[in-house]
């Protein structure tokens, strides 16, 4: 059986795990990095990328049916219009494929090793890796896990058949004439909004009463009305009870107590994921746990030394730039430089029709956690740039302390707001305050004038509303 000696292994080649590999590399660290599949993880090939490749899409094909139709406000007119869902799904995979060659070179460039295969714990140090041409054994100094997470399947719609997760409804090669998506965090109503658009009928079933339930309801009210102006059906208090005998529909109990019964092609359920670890071996260490995820501290360090882990294995917020900020912070660490995780916030985009961000506090949290607050909201009826693009739903609010006026949160939601997240982010890093925002002059016409109207409400003199 081979054997190979690191001083730094990672397991796992997702946004963590490779970015943790090639800044390791990069500062000298000798790193072997494991993954089963293509690198990039499930962000880039079944996850963030290809679904945001499908959002476009449908939302390309639905513009021009918007014009085919006569509705379109700016005066466009065309002909008949039609998708080819395969040759979507293909472009979808020519991205994808791009960008996983990207990170194999990006790896070999940083000098990191890459074994195919899955990892599985002897002990602390040392793992065994099953490979194509057969077993080999790993030992490091220093062992990152980043293995991931994966969809949680529900006892009573298990997947296969008709029932799919998000990776199957990423590879679809013919658009189901029905839909039901069960769960309606971000990950169900993106892709059952891009489905609808691109000409399904969808139902959505949420048990929760209100859709999206992480974000509250004002930036989730224009979300629904969306919804209903794409035809997509929504129960909310309902659960799913399961497929009937043949398949083809889904029972379904409502908030009222009745069943229901809803036909569909494909039933997709999206209501959560959880730690990625089938396999791993992690059984055979005396890791601390906060439930299923891996307990970590601010250096990503666990209850064993020498063992780190990053990403989605580590719970929540279960996002892809979460999992690269800790990856880099923990090559460093390694490497000997003093690094710990101090973030003041972490950004989280909602990819809907339209779509939501936030950053920090909202006011209903701010409040619950004392503070007194002032808060700052800027239709984007009042801009002059989602005029133009009719696009005009939606808006930008600011929360701020009373007494100091220094920023607690950022929130928008509205066509394309997803590339505000990085002003956002930053004004939260940097500890802006209002004055700070309304003082920095923002170019003429953006949406993100926005933001600073937002902040000159809270301040009580904004100029354009």
């Amino acid at each position: 059986m081979k054997e190979i000696f690191c001083k730094l292994l990672v397991i796992g080649a997702g946004p963590g795990g490779y970015v943790c590999a090639i800044r390791a590399g990069q500062l000298g660290i000798d790193t072997v990095i494991v993954e089963t599949g293509k690198p990039g993880g499930t962000c880039l090939n079944v996850g963030c990328i290809p679904s945001k490749a499908l959002i476009h899409a449908a939302e390309e094909f639905a513009a021009v049916r918007r014009m085919a139709a006569g509705r379109s406000p700016i005066g466009i007119r065309v002909g008949d219009t039609a998708i080819d869902l395969a040759k979507t799904i293909g472009w979808k995979d020519g991205i994808v494929g791009r960008l996983t060659s990207g990170v194999s070179t990006l790896l070999h460039k940083a000098n990191v090793k890459i074994v195919h295969g899955h990892a599985a714990f002897r002990d602390g140090k040392t793992v065994e890796v099953e490979t194509e041409t057969g077993a080999q054994i790993i030992r490091a100094d220093t062992v990152v896990i980043a293995t991931g997470s994966e969809p949680v399947e529900l006892p009573a719609l298990p997947f296969g058949g008709r029932v799919i997760s998000s990776t199957e409804a990423l590879s679809l090669r013919d658009l189901p004439e029905k839909l039901v998506v069960v769960g309606a965090g971000y990950i169900g109503l993106e892709l059952g909004t891009a489905f609808a658009k691109m000409g399904s009928e969808v139902t959505v079933v949420e048990a929760m009463p209100q859709i999206l339930p992480q974000y509250d309801a004002d930036l989730v009210r224009p979300v629904l009305r969306k919804l209903g102006e794409l035809g997509i059906r929504v129960l909310t208090g309902a659960k799913a009870k399961g497929p009937s005998r043949n398949g083809d529909t889904l029972l379904v109990e409502t908030a009222d107590g009745h069943e229901q019964q809803l036909p569909a092609d494909r039933m997709l359920v999206t209501v959560g994921r959880k730690p990625k670890t089938a396999g791993s071996g992690l059984e055979e260490l005396d890791l601390d746990r906060s439930g299923p995820y891996l307990r970590i501290d601010e250096r990503c360090r666990t209850s064993m030394r020498g063992i780190y882990a990053i990403g989605d294995v580590t719970g929540e917020p279960m996002l892809a730039h979460r999992a690269m900020a800790q990856a880099e912070m923990v090559a460093e660490i390694v490497a000997g430089r003093k690094r710990a995780w101090d973030k003041r916030c972490i950004p989280a985009v909602c990819f809907t029709d339209p779509e939501i961000v936030t950053a920090g506090l909202s006011p209903g949290e701010a409040r619950a956690q004392g503070y007194d607050i002032r808060v700052g909201q800027f239709p984007f009826s009042a801009n002059g740039r989602a005029m133009t693009m009719y696009s005009e739903e939606g808006f930008v609010r600011v929360v701020a302390r009373t007494d100091t006026n220094l920023v607690l949160g950022l929130q928008a939601v509205g066509a394309g707001v997803s590339e505000l997240s990085a002003t956002f982010a930053h004004a939260m890093e940097m500890g802006a305050r209002l004055e700070d925002i309304a003082g920095t002059i923002h170019a003429h016409p953006t949406r993100s004038e926005a933001i600073q109207e937002a902040a000159l409400k809270a301040l009580g003199h904004a100029l354009h509303i």
